[in-house]
C-alpha cells in the first residue's frame, strides 16, 4: 500500500478548483459517478501529473443479506482499472433491503451473524476486484440494540478474515461520540493501525446536541482534535477532505486542505 499524502474527493463542480490547487498528492473518485469508457478531462489532467485516484463506491450493499450485485462490483472494478487506482472502497453498511434501495447508508448490526454475511460479501468483492478493498465506518444516528461486539472490535473481526484494508472517517466518529455515546478512544485503540489506508475528514455543524456531517461546512475543532489524535495512534498512509456541497471558493477549499496537512505535520514532528 503505497504512501498517498494529503488529498481531496474530486467532484465535477470543483474539477478546475483541484487542478489549481498546489500541495494535493492525490484525489479520491465516487464509481458511481464515473463512466469508465469516459473519464473526465479534468481526472485525465490529474493523473497525467501523476496524482493518483483512489475509487470510492457508495452502493455496493456489503452489509446486505441479499446477493450482491454483481454489476456494481464489476463497474468498481472497471473504473478502478480506467484510472490506474491504487485501491478501491466502500462502507460497511447496508443500502438494499427488500428489494428496496434505502438511498443511506444504514448501519450493520455488530453481530457475529451479521458479520458473517458481511465477511463472506466482502471476499466475494474481494475476488472480482483488481486492487485491495478498503472499508469505511459511517456515522449514524442510531445504533442496533443487540450489538454483541464494539465497532471498532466488529472492524478488527473483518480484517482478520478478509484482510481488507480500513478507511477511517474521523467525522464520522466524532459524529457517532456526539450522537450515540460511542467511544473514540477505544475505536482508535482497537483497529488494526498497520490495515488503516488512509483517513477521511469532513466539515460539519451542531443543532440541539445532534452532529450533522454535512461535508459542506468547515471542518469544526473537535473533529481536528481528533483527527490529531488519530494521526499520532493510527499514522495512516494519507488524509483526505471530503466536500460535497455548498462549495467554498478556491482559498476556503485550499485553507481546508491546508489545516489538514498542519495537523498531519505536527503529528509527524512530535
Amino acid at each position: 500500500m503505497p504512501e498517498l499524502g494529503i488529498g481531496i474527493g474530486w467532484r465535477s463542480a470543483i474539477d478546475l478548483t483541484i487542478e489549481r490547487m498546489a500541495g494535493v498528492d492525490f484525489v479520491e473518485v465516487t464509481a458511481e459517478h464515473i463512466d469508465p469508457a469516459a473519464v473526465p478531462a479534468s481526472l485525465r489532467v490529474l493523473r497525467e501529473r501523476g496524482v493518483p485516484a483512489v475509487v470510492h463506491a457508495v452502493t455496493l450493499s456489503l452489509g446486505s443479506a441479499e446477493p450482491l450485485d454483481r454489476a456494481r462490483i464489476a463497474h468498481l472494478a472497471a473504473v478502478a482499472t480506467a484510472l490506474d487506482a491504487p485501491l478501491v472502497s466502500d462502507h460497511v453498511a447496508f443500502t438494499h433491503a427488500g428489494g428496496l434501495d434505502t438511498g443511506h447508508l444504514l448501519p450493520v448490526p455488530r453481530t457475529r451473524a451479521a458479520l458473517d454475511v458481511l465477511v463472506t460479501n466482502v471476499r466475494e468483492a474481494q475476488a472480482e476486484l483488481p486492487v485491495p478493498l478498503a472499508l469505511e465506518n459511517i456515522a449514524c444516528l442510531l445504533q442496533w440494540s443487540d450489538a454483541e461486539l464494539t465497532e471498532a472490535q466488529f472492524l478488527s473481526e473483518l480484517v482478520g478474515r478478509t484482510g481488507c484494508l480500513l478507511l477511517i472517517d474521523v467525522a464520522n466518529l466524532h459524529a457517532n461520540a456526539r450522537n450515540t455515546g460511542t467511544d473514540p478512544a477505544e475505536f482508535l485503540a482497537t483497529v488494526p493501525a498497520e490495515q488503516v489506508a488512509y483517513l477521511h475528514v469532513a466539515g460539519g455543524v451542531e443543532h440541539d446536541g445532534i452532529y450533522h456531517d454535512t461535508h459542506a461546512h468547515p471542518i469544526a475543532p473537535p473533529v481536528l482534535e481528533l483527527l490529531g489524535r488519530a494521526c499520532e495512534q493510527l499514522r495512516p498512509r494519507g488524509l483526505l477532505l471530503e466536500w460535497d456541497d455548498r462549495y467554498g471558493t478556491d482559498a476556503e477549499i485550499a485553507a481546508e486542505v491546508a489545516v489538514i496537512r498542519r495537523v498531519r505535520d505536527l503529528v509527524q514532528t512530535t
